[in-house]
């Protein structure tokens, strides 16, 4: 049977196993000695019998203690050999993070997962709700030649969640920079493909990646159904496909975005993430491009709307030419209330904190500028607003991860009454 190999030689757990077996054994004896000392003899005996006992019971639990701690000990060896002494910080930080509230982060793209990495420090209840309308580089090379979904901004959001971006995380992120077919491929979205391949399941092979690389939270696609983003402009003229949106006529602006076909069907975990969250987060990331797409899917937006979730939008620090160029803050509220419903936000997020004129001069040369936080406008379109620093600006200009998950948090809180 199975359960002899236990008692194998080399096993380094037999020891234990009798050590916590004779802990028992003496517990059981020393609750009979202090039965026999209060019912069975007079006050000569009982004394003793009640002092003898009594310290056997004590000797007993200690035993069953030391016996627990170290069959603990060796499974901890096998299955985490570097991580033996961070045993109680790891189970501790493990409990902490799932009593944590319920958080749906919608959105693709790098602003995504930049979020991610923050919030996974505050709770593990995370589901990232990722657009898969993706047909640019290395991702839309995989779904032309494999007729399967597009994998990178799935990745992104998986190595932002694992629980430690180590190894594993670069290995993921690794971009193949030669090899004929290889080179511009990331191995993680090779590797989300091969899976899907050969389980035959898209949504399968991101959960085994998620075991893979042992992420706090899930990361599911808001469809499974290939679809393909269109951008009507304001000159009449069409753009299909999203890597072309930004970049095929930046000159006329876009007038709005459609999803081909239009009646994408949303995948159940999406739908329950929405339903049961205590805060729905909009982003960062390409209004247009990121964002919208998962809400264009049938019976997302119906979702958020019934939830009573928290809905916050976090706005874009910095314009993005061919898609929000002149953009205020209102301006990218405006847009997204307008594509969806005028009580989808509840609270909007700007950053108030001045850009370093060194930072505006190299994003000159992107057509990219600050966008300017015009408070009183978004509050007009009935929104609350969350103002202050929200950047990272150590080369590039970028939401600080740790300072937006705080200001979620706190406002969850502060609705909810969450945790307080």
């Amino acid at each position: 049977m199975r359960w002899f190999k236990w008692l194998y030689p080399g096993m380094r757990i037999k020891r234990w196993i009798f050590l916590f077996t004779l802990g028992i054994v003496a517990v059981m004896f020393a609750a009979g000695f202090l039965w026999f000392g209060y019912a069975k003899y007079l006050d000569t005996h009982k004394a003793n019998l009640l002092v003898f006992g009594t310290l056997l019971f004590m000797t007993g639990i200690i035993m069953m203690i030391i016996g627990i701690r170290k069959m603990v000990k060796s499974f901890v060896t096998v299955f985490l050999p570097r991580r033996e002494k961070d045993l109680v910080d790891i189970m501790f930080k493990q409990r902490q993070l799932s009593k944590g509230p319920k958080i749906a982060v919608v959105g693709g793209g790098t602003g995504l997962s930049v979020l991610l990495h923050g919030l996974k420090e505050l709770t593990s209840n995370i589901t990232a709700v990722v657009t898969v309308a993706d047909d640019g580089g290395s991702s839309g090379r995989i779904r032309a030649d494999f007729d399967v979904l597009p994998p990178g901004d799935i990745r992104n959001c998986l190595v932002a969640l694992a629980d430690a971006e180590g190894l594993m995380g670069e290995l993921f992120q690794y971009r193949f920079t030669e090899g004929e077919g290889l080179k511009g491929h990331s191995f993680g979205n090779l590797f989300i493909t091969a899976l899907s391949k050969i389980t035959g399941d898209f949504d399968k092979a991101i959960k085994e990646s998620s075991k893979v690389l042992a992420i706090r939270g899930s990361v599911v696609p808001s469809t499974l159904d290939k679809v393909t983003l269109v951008a009507r402009r304001a000159d009449g003229t069409q753009t299909s496909g999203e890597s072309k949106i930004p970049a095929e006529n930046p000159v006329s602006p876009i007038k709005s975005v459609f999803l081909t076909p239009d009646n994408a069907r949303p995948t159940p975990e999406a739908l329950l993430a929405l339903r049961e969250a205590d805060a729905i987060v909009f982003g960062p990331g390409s209004l247009y491009t990121s964002i919208l797409p998962n809400l264009l899917i049938d019976g997302i937006v119906e979702e958020v709307l019934r939830s009573r979730a928290v809905k916050v939008y976090i706005c874009n620090v910095m314009t993005q030419h061919g898609e929000t160029d002149g953009f205020n803050a209102s301006d990218h509220l405006d847009v997204l209330l307008k594509h969806t419903h005028h009580a989808l936000v509840d609270y909007v997020l700007v950053n108030t904190a001045k850009i370093p004129e060194r930072l505006q001069e190299k994003y000159k040369a992107e057509s990219a500028y600050p966008v300017e936080a015009d408070v009183k406008k978004i509050r007009e379109l009935g929104v609350g607003v969350v103002e202050g620093d929200m950047t990272s600006v150590d080369g590039y200009v970028r939401h600080n991860a740790d300072k937006i998950s705080k200001r979620i948090m706190d406002l969850i809180y502060e609705v909810k009454g969450i945790g307080v």
